[in-house]
């Protein structure tokens, strides 16, 4: 059973004044909580590994390299200038990279 650490707990004096009738009634609801779902609608939802993506359309708006910006010859990320860490033989590596 779950615990609601956040709620205010009950004194001892509250918990002597619980009938023995409510205490039923708690256990009667015990099943009230579970949510019906349906499975078939929530496997509708779950995408495979592997699936067959061809029906689906990718839109992104692609940039070009901006000026400011350079391709690391280790990951072949496009990164920004500040995370430049250094140039060799013409080639650019990023500070995760090196």
């Amino acid at each position: 059973m779950a615990t609601d650490y956040d709620a205010p707990r009950k004194t001892d004096e509250e918990m002597s004044e619980d009938s023995l009738e409510e205490l039923k009634s708690r256990r009667a609801d015990k099943n009230s909580g579970k949510v019906d779902e349906d499975e078939v609608e929530a496997a509708e939802s779950f995408e495979l590994p592997g699936a067959d993506l061809s029906h689906e359309e990718l839109t992104v708006r692609v940039l070009p390299r901006q000026a400011n910006e350079f391709t690391c010859a280790s990951c072949f990320l496009v990164k920004a200038r500040p995370q430049l860490a250094e140039e060799r033989d013409g080639l650019f590596y990023c500070v995760d990279c090196v």
